[in-house]
């Protein structure tokens, strides 16, 4: 996070797009990176861009950032641009992700009289046209090794991009990650890298996520108000676990995407402070000491692994994957008429088993949902007197559609009609379908919301 206060950003208008993100000859097609193939990425199971983010492993992000301290402690107390401990965190970086099957991409720039580097790396698969971007700075200043900033926020993407190769995870749209250079001198290598792109290679880029400072010791949660899709998906993690989010501030425009929304990109993210003193209100929602900073040791030698906030760390992680997930997998498009939103991505109903959900997320609909919001569902079972149906509501509430019961017929391909007028009509709502007996099978084929 840059020490400087900049001025805060215009707003603009939304972008709805039914598609996130880039394809991977953007940046390679300006001729500027330099891209190294690995080992072919493992075979994935079952087609999974309908299932939930997994869990990520809280030792194995801060496994990362030991890594990242020890390096600054090797090579002069840091890891800032132009010094030894910046390449070394970027080859630790890059080393991961070949292994684990990543397309990686270093670009050169200079600042500041020193090489500067980006690290890009982009999962095989996916729709080439559209590209989900994640990204964090991976520099320090030069007075400490920059644990929480930005380790937290490098490690946090590093570990989503990992889980995204261990489970095999085969989206609908292509994923790509990013490690920034020399953001501490002032979004140097992000700037450098949106100016590199021509303009069709801009406009292709419809969706990128920063994560700057995810781990500050008297942490606040907050989320970026630019992109509303973006925004929605976020608070929604926080939401359904009655964790209290604000719009962050702070740093609004002081961070690596601002890069991407001075040149016109929805842009999103998560933060948990930097020198901004937490207010007694803060402290009673989020836990914390009042009249003391977000991170006391924000750009100081103190900030090291002992600087950082577990749950917070966690959590954000979490947020995180769910998020790359969530805008990956291709559901929730709106058609061009803004009214009537579909998923058709097949989820498994399990046999007398778990619920199984498929989301949709509904942007651009003004005010809240109707009273008679149409649900139509297409779900394939052998035996539909074991299914219990809800519609649950961006806020967690659930609408029963039907019962279980006696009902000797198969499969549920009908229209239910909801009272949703309590309900803000944008955000992500959920089709929760569980078998509540066994012996029987299916699967949710599709299901529309229609305002």
């Amino acid at each position: 996070m840059l020490a400087h206060v900049g001025r805060r950003l215009p707003r603009r208008s939304p972008l709805y797009r039914a598609a996130l993100g880039a394809g991977l000859a953007g940046a390679l097609a300006a001729g500027l990176l330099t891209a190294t193939t690995a080992t072919a990425a493992p075979t994935p199971t079952e087609p999974t861009a309908q299932a939930a983010a997994p869990d990520i492993p809280l030792a194995n992000v801060k496994a990362h950032l030991s890594q990242f301290q020890a390096i600054a402690q090797a090579n002069g107390g840091n890891r800032a641009h132009g010094r030894p401990g910046y390449r070394a965190s970027l080859d630790y970086v890059k080393g991961k992700l070949d292994a684990a099957g990543y397309t990686t991409s270093v670009q050169q720039f200079t600042s500041n009289g020193s090489t500067g580097y980006n690290l890009i790396a982009d999962w095989p698969g996916g729709d080439p046209d559209a590209v989900v971007m994640a990204g964090a700075h991976l520099d320090s200043v030069s007075s400490g090794a920059g644990i929480n900033d930005n380790g937290s926020g490098s490690a946090a993407v590093l570990e989503t991009a990992l889980a995204v190769a261990r489970t095999g995870y085969r989206p609908d749209k292509h994923l790509r990650f990013a490690w920034w250079g020399a953001e501490e001198l002032g979004l140097v290598g992000s700037r450098f890298y949106v100016n590199s792109l021509s303009s069709a290679q801009r406009a292709d880029i419809d969706g990128y996520l920063n994560f700057d400072m995810v781990g500050s010791p008297n942490a606040g949660y907050f989320v970026y108000d630019d992109d509303p899709v973006i925004e929605a998906v976020l608070k929604d993690w926080f939401t359904a676990r009655g964790i209290p989010t604000e719009i962050e501030t702070e740093g609004d425009g002081r961070s690596d995407h601002a890069s991407f929304k001075n040149a016109g990109i929805p842009v999103g993210g998560l933060f948990t402070g930097a020198g901004r003193t937490k207010t007694t209100a803060q402290a009673r929602k989020w836990g914390g000491t009042a009249g003391v900073p977000f991170d006391r040791c924000y750009h100081s030698s103190c900030d090291t692994t002992a600087n950082i906030n577990d749950t917070a760390l966690d959590r954000n992680a979490d947020a995180t994957a769910h998020a790359m997930w969530t805008l990956s997998s291709g559901t929730g498009t709106p058609p061009p008429d803004g009214r009537t939103f579909e998923n058709t991505a097949d989820v498994t109903v399990p046999d007398g088993g778990p619920a199984a959900e498929s989301p949709i997320t509904v942007t651009g609909v003004p005010g809240n949902a109707p009273a008679d919001l149409k649900v139509g569902v297409d779900i394939r079972h052998t035996y539909r007197g074991d299914l219990v149906i809800d519609l649950v509501a961006p806020d967690g509430s659930a609408y029963r559609l039907k019962d279980s019961g006696w009902d000797s017929g198969d499969d549920v391909i009908t229209t239910y009609t909801v009272d949703a007028s309590s309900e803000p009509a944008d955000g992500t709502w959920k089709l929760r379908v569980q078998d509540v007996h066994r012996y029987d099978s299916g699967h949710i084929g599709a299901w529309s919301l229609t305002f």
